[in-house]
C-alpha cells in the first residue's frame, strides 16, 4: 500500500512497504525511473509469495514523490533512499540497485554497512555523472552547461529529453565510489548485459575489480540490454536475490 515518508531534509518520499520476514529486500530504481517499473513489481510479487519484507520507493523528483527532477542530484537521492532504509526497515537489508540505483546502493553500503545484508546490482552505474555524462560532453556542450547551468540530451526511453544540471555533475563528484576504497563485506551479485547501450560492461568489470570483499560475483548476460526486464532476466534477478539471501543467513 502506497505511503509517504518525510525525510530529515523535508522531502516527501512515496513508497510501498510489504511486511514480512527478514532480511528484507529494498529495490532502488534508476535515473528518472520510478517504483512502478517491471523489475520492482516482479520482486514485490516474489517477496509477497515468500512472506519476505520488501520496500520500493520513489526518490524526490521521481514518480509520486515531492520535488522537481531537475532540482535533484545523486546526494539527494542517496539521502532519500538511506532515510527510507533507516526509518522504514528493521535489521540488515538486501539492496537491489538498478542502474543509478546501483550507485545509490553502494553509497548506502559505504556509509552504513551495518544496514546491509547483501547487494544485487543490475547494470549498476556508479560514477556515471562523471564517467559517462561529463566525459561524453564535447567542449561546446560543457560551455553550454557552464553558462546555462543545464543541458538537454535526447532520451531513448521517452519523448522528453534528459536534463543534466551543473549541480548534478558537481554533486556527483562528491559522491564517487570508484576512486577510493570500496569495501563490500557481504554477498554481492552483479548482473550486466553485453548489449547495454547505456552502461558498458567495462563499468561492471571495473566495479568488480575495484570493490573489496570475499563474496562478489559478476554475471555477464550476452545480448541483454539496459532494461534487463525480459522474462529470463527477471528470473536471473530473482535468483540473484535468493542467492544473496541464502549466503547472508
Amino acid at each position: 500500500m502506497s505511503q509517504e515518508l518525510t525525510t530529515p531534509q523535508g522531502r516527501r518520499i512515496a513508497y510501498d512497504l510489504t511486511k514480512g520476514q527478514g532480511p528484507g529486500v529494498v529495490f532502488l530504481g534508476g535515473f528518472k525511473s520510478d517504483r512502478q517499473g517491471t523489475k520492482a513489481l516482479h520482486l514485490e510479487a516474489w517477496a509477497k509469495a515468500q512472506g519476505r519484507a520488501f520496500l520500493r520507493l520513489d526518490y524526490s523528483g521521481h514518480g509520486d514523490s515531492s520535488g522537481a527532477f531537475e532540482d535533484g542530484c545523486i546526494g539527494d537521492w542517496a539521502a532519500d533512499a538511506r532515510a527510507a532504509v533507516e526509518l522504514l526497515t528493521r535489521g540488515p537489508q538486501v539492496l537491489v540497485g538498478s542502474s543509478m540505483g546501483g550507485w545509490i546502493a553502494l553509497l548506502i553500503a559505504r556509509a552504513r554497512p551495518d544496514l546491509i545484508a547483501g547487494l544485487v546490482g543490475i547494470a549498476a552505474a556508479p560514477d556515471f555523472t562523471e564517467d559517462s555524462i561529463w566525459a561524453g560532453l564535447d567542449k561546446d556542450a560543457r560551455a553550454t552547461l557552464a553558462r546555462d547551468r543545464r543541458i538537454e540530451e535526447p532520451s531513448d526511453y521517452g519523448p522528453e529529453p534528459y536534463v543534466y544540471t551543473q549541480r548534478l555533475i558537481e554533486d556527483g563528484r562528491n559522491n564517487l565510489v570508484l576512486r577510493d576504497p570500496l569495501p563490500l563485506p557481504f554477498p554481492v551479485r552483479l548482473l550486466q548485459g553485453t548489449a547495454d547501450a547505456d552502461v558498458d560492461q567495462s563499468v561492471a568489470l571495473r566495479l568488480l575489480d575495484h570493490a573489496s570483499g570475499d563474496d562478489i560475483r559478476l554475471t555477464l548476460v550476452k545480448g541483454a540490454d539496459h532494461r534487463f526486464s525480459g522474462a529470463a532476466q527477471l528470473a536471473m534477478i530473482q535468483a540473484a536475490v535468493e542467492e544473496v539471501l541464502t549466503a547472508a543467513t
